[in-house]
């Protein structure tokens, strides 16, 4: 807070506290003049009266989003971008009978700006499917264009005011995809326009996703295949020239019978096994780390980091474990060591990996098992452990000291562990019902998820 004149200034972030909003959010406000703010230097203040008088009127507070992500790739199996996956698609969030420039359209960004795009996708852009009604009434403008790629749905006819919405969108800056892509003749005016094609790996024939690029005939248009859901069908789409790829392919094992474990993956899963034995204690799990370089290193690098944002700097083994304690130490050392295991895999799996274990864990401690909430931790980080190191899991367990429950639900076997892992997995996926379903029989409150997701998102973007 500053003082000028004897009048109070608070910064955005003071202002966020105030009035229990995000910082992004008191500066959409600003912009669209709900609020007043004043320009000090180069940065943004609100005054103390302009506060008060923000507290006495009703402003348009940001909507609940349910949004999960799928991440979509490039050749070399990195994130290029996430598809957004909306509870009811956006038109649940706006009235068409309304005019674009009353509430109705400030719920819509001020939802995603309550959201933060760049944390979900984690600064990668987003697909965002929009609607003909969406598109001709200007939603995507309140959006930012360097942060999305507007998707056009497949059932869109190509009318007159369409093919016009879309032609200013192109002229703003905005990308376009056209989504589950069959060619037409009277698809050409959008062809034209379009920056990306997604083709349905599971909807075509080998020589339609071929034929289809040939038909198009631009160079400049890129081609995604979406629904990939093998590593076959992944290497097939390379070949023919798909530049993106989307779908489940990368989350599954290639199992190769009496394939032994590479030596480094195999001390790897030594650690993790060491470091979750039950009678594994501080003065051992002190001595593993010392005698491993990268171990030691990578410890106090991430003691040190913002992430904490100690005063002093932590210097020794000894002093980071005494603060992080035995139970976030043996969760640490067990997250490097995944990622040991995915030298040679996609990286997004260890993100999947990580986010899993966190919302698993936070949901444990809205439910009956709050006392297991770690052992849910464990579930969610190891719940893609077979693609990690290309062994079914029935093979892998056997080998990590886990309670048995914690296994029969990584298995599959029904139990109310299992229950949080599926729901965990039907958020990321946006199936809607499971979650509804699993929500009720975990006696979870469902309107309590977006927040608990994007928390864990945020988490496991800090921690990765």
């Amino acid at each position: 807070m500053i003082i000028i004149r004897d009048k109070k200034f608070y910064s955005l972030q003071e202002a966020s506290d105030k009035l229990h909003l995000s910082p992004m959010t008191i500066k959409s406000y600003i912009i669209k003049g709900l609020l007043t703010g004043t320009k000090i230097g180069e940065e943004l203040y609100v005054a103390e009266n302009a506060l008060s008088n923000f507290l006495q009127k009703d402003p348009v507070k940001p909507t609940k989003v349910f949004v999960a992500r799928q991440p979509i790739f490039d050749t070399s199996k990195k994130v290029f971008a996430y598809e957004l996956l909306f509870r009811s698609g956006l038109d649940n969030f706006y009235d068409l009978s309304t005019p674009l420039d009353t509430a109705a359209s400030k719920t819509i960004s001020n939802s995603f700006l309550a959201i933060g795009l760049d944390t979900i996708t984690n600064g990668k852009k987003a697909f965002i499917n929009f609607t003909k009604n969406l598109l001709t009434s200007g939603i995507p403008y309140l959006l930012p264009k360097e942060l999305i790629i507007v998707e056009i749905l497949e059932d869109i006819e190509p009318t007159d005011d369409l093919i016009e919405a879309c032609k200013q969108l192109k002229k703003s800056g905005f990308i376009l995809a056209l989504d589950d892509f069959i060619y037409s003749e009277k698809l050409k005016p959008l062809i034209e326009l379009t920056d990306i094609i997604k083709v349905d790996f599971l909807q075509t024939k080998a020589d339609e996703r071929k034929s289809v690029m040939e038909r198009v005939g631009d160079p400049h248009i890129e081609f995604l295949a979406e629904k990939v859901e093998t590593s076959e069908d992944f290497l097939e789409a390379v070949d023919m020239g798909y530049t993106y790829f989307q779908g489940y392919f990368f989350s599954k094992p290639l199992i190769i019978q009496g394939n032994d474990i590479p030596v480094n993956k195999l001390n790897m899963m030594k650690l993790i096994n060491e470091v979750n034995k039950p009678d594994t204690g501080f003065d051992k799990i002190e001595n593993i780390i010392k005698h491993d370089v990268s171990l030691s290193y990578k410890l106090l690098r991430f003691m040190n980091s913002a992430f904490f944002g100690f005063n002093s700097k932590i210097e020794s083994i000894k002093h980071a474990l005494v603060l992080l304690g035995e139970k976030e130490v043996k969760k640490w050392v067990s997250l490097v060591a995944l990622s040991g295991l995915a030298y040679d895999k996609p990286r997004e799996l260890i993100n999947i990996s990580v986010l899993r274990a966190k919302f698993c864990e936070s949901l444990a401690e809205k439910t009956g098992v709050k006392v297991h909430a770690d052992d849910c931790f464990l579930i969610g980080m190891f719940s893609l452990i077979d693609a990690l190191i290309d062994k079914p899991l029935h093979d892998i367990l056997p080998e990590l000291p886990l309670a048995e429950y914690v296994k029969h639900a990584l298995l599959g076997k029904h139990n109310v562990y299992s229950d949080l892992l599926q729901l965990t997995v039907a958020y990321e996926r946006g199936e809607w019902e499971i979650i509804t379903a699993n929500s009720k029989r975990l006696k979870l409150q469902e309107e309590t998820l977006p927040d608990i997701y994007l928390d864990s998102i945020n988490w496991a973007n800090r921690i990765n």
